[in-house]
């Protein structure tokens, strides 16, 4: 077997055993190929340079290089299409958002990721039609009883969502306060302009009553008065969209200042654990370099 082919850079932990064909003797193969490579067990002993690696289980053993995400941010765009596409009403489409999401947020907490932030309903969602606003509106109010091994959080401007929902993000937030593991941060009625102005409105109102002084205003200052500021990790490490449009839409806009941008063309209603993980793929093949160089 060529052990060169071992040197995939940064491959995702994979624990399916239904991938590739695994040969009648098998014979795991471990190989320390450099100081910063990883040990490999390969679960079937047939490879050739033709094979896709994304057909093959390659389960990482240890690997110091490897990074998975701490924070994943997702636009859960293209349920209208998917729906519009099928000849379906547009609604039938937004029903995929919870049992979609409740998947990824599994997957996501089997990864090792910590936080995953997903964008529910923007500020400039209300110009949609009353009926498909009251659908998502309902559709949220029953949301929520699907997350409940999660710690979740809901940001945006609550107000002026229906009272019912209030008091349903209320209860969810307080239930699921002491929860473990994954953190779910759902942006709901959420615009990153929203976001920036009310954390500068409130930095002044304290400057204006004396709690503040000027020279207190920094940059750590301003991200304690962002939405995000509940998050064990505030800014996303990984943004994904989902529907094939390659723009932000008014999200996170502060947040995502130096997180890695994917874009697929897969709908949200599509968009599973093998889609997830290809993000992923994606992600720890990028060399982050934050403003500065690693070369």
């Amino acid at each position: 077997m060529n052990t060169n082919l071992l040197v995939w850079p940064q491959l995702l932990p994979c624990k399916s055993s239904n991938l590739g064909r695994r040969s009648s003797s098998p014979s795991p193969l471990n190989s320390s190929v450099s100081a910063v490579a990883a040990f490999y067990k390969i679960s079937n002993s047939q490879l050739s340079l033709s094979d896709n690696y994304d057909r093959h289980c390659i389960q990482i053993i240890h690997n110091p290089e490897l990074i998975i995400p701490k924070h994943v941010a997702i636009i859960m765009d293209g349920n209208r299409r998917w729906a519009k596409a099928r000849g379906l009403p547009v609604e039938e489409g937004h029903k995929f958002l919870t049992p979609n999401l409740k998947n990824i947020c599994n997957i996501s907490s089997k990864l090792g990721i910590q936080v995953l932030t997903a964008f529910a309903f923007s500020t400039e969602n209300w110009t949609r039609s009353k009926e498909e606003v009251y659908f998502l509106m309902n559709l949220f109010e029953e949301f929520f009883e699907e997350f409940m091994r999660f710690g979740v959080r809901v940001f945006g401007n609550r107000p002026r969502l229906p009272i019912t929902l209030q008091k349903g993000i209320e209860l969810i937030e307080k239930a699921t306060k002491a929860n473990e593991g994954l953190h779910l941060m759902l942006a709901l009625n959420y615009g990153g302009h929203y976001d920036i102005l009310e954390a500068t409105k409130s930095i002044a109102s304290k400057v204006k009553d004396g709690l503040l002084q000027l020279e207190d205003i920094d940059y750590k200052l301003f991200e304690q008065e962002l939405a995000t500021k509940y998050a064990k990790f505030a800014k996303p490490d990984l943004l994904i969209r989902t529907g094939g449009e390659q723009r932000i839409s008014n999200f996170l806009l502060w947040q995502i200042a130096y997180s890695e941008l994917y874009f697929t063309k897969t709908l949200f209603p599509d968009f599973g654990e093998e889609e997830l993980k290809e993000a992923i793929r994606s992600f720890q093949q990028r060399h982050r370099r934050f403003g500065g160089h690693t070369y």
